[in-house]
């Protein structure tokens, strides 16, 4: 089942360029435990970021991403503080609300005028670090950013590969990484090729649109079944 759920969340992130953590997390916390399952997390979508940033770093803007790697900085060691001191019931209850409420207001398209300019960047990239940190999903935030700021789906594509790259770097280092054995890692590695190798090619038969609102309610039908599960522990 690890293995399904990785190679599952790898697909989708080479299938639409997003996704990993919004489809892997809640199926990863409640097979592995709401803190292990978010370091694994943090650890293979950034992982994944590396190698598909390798193409298209000389696309990363600069200026653009300081302010949301540095307000990212700021709040991964609150996620992690957070997430360490709730129970177990809270703590997937709190992650499942928030995938449900990143997957409804991306779906939505929100368009808000505070999420413009360095202003915007900054409350998106500090939004970013916190989810990212306490419940392994940063990239919201920073799509809807990017939505607000007028990025094209090509300018998008290497920066929200540059913030997961940096954002998960800091999510590792606050909460260490998943005490797994060899052979589960081997079993971890085998998902993220295979999911690679069948997004790459699920990518050039699957119209993006369509694969996206897959993405989507995929994962909110995981955002949802991790919230009531916490729900009913804390009952």
């Amino acid at each position: 089942m690890l293995g399904g759920i990785v190679l599952l969340g790898s697909c989708v992130q080479w299938l639409t360029g997003m996704g990993f953590a919004l489809v892997a997390v809640p199926a990863l916390v409640l097979l592995l435990g709401p803190t292990q399952g978010v370091v694994l997390a943090n650890c293979a979508a950034g992982a994944i970021c590396v190698v598909g940033l390798a193409g298209g770093w000389r696309r990363v803007r600069p200026r653009a991403m300081v302010p949301l790697c540095v307000a990212a900085a700021l709040t991964v060691p609150v996620g992690s503080w957070v997430a360490r001191r709730l129970p177990p019931a809270a703590l997937l209850a709190f992650m499942g609300a928030l995938v449900t409420v990143a997957v409804v207001v991306v779906m939505r398209g929100t368009r808000l005028p505070a999420l413009r300019g360095t202003r915007g960047a900054v409350a998106a990239g500090a939004a970013g670090g916190f989810m990212n940190s306490a419940a392994g999903v940063g990239g919201p935030p920073v799509s809807l950013y990017a939505l607000n700021a007028g990025w094209t789906v090509r300018e998008f594509v290497p920066n929200a590969l540059f913030y997961g790259v940096v954002v998960n770097a800091f999510s590792v280092a606050a909460n260490g990484v998943p005490r797994l054995g060899a052979s589960r890692w081997g079993v971890v590695l085998a998902g993220m090729v295979v999911g690679a190798s069948v997004g790459k090619v699920l990518a050039e038969r699957v119209p993006e649109q369509r694969a996206r609102m897959l993405v989507l309610l995929l994962a909110l039908t995981g955002g949802l079944t991790t919230l009531g599960k916490g729900l009913w522990g804390l009952g």
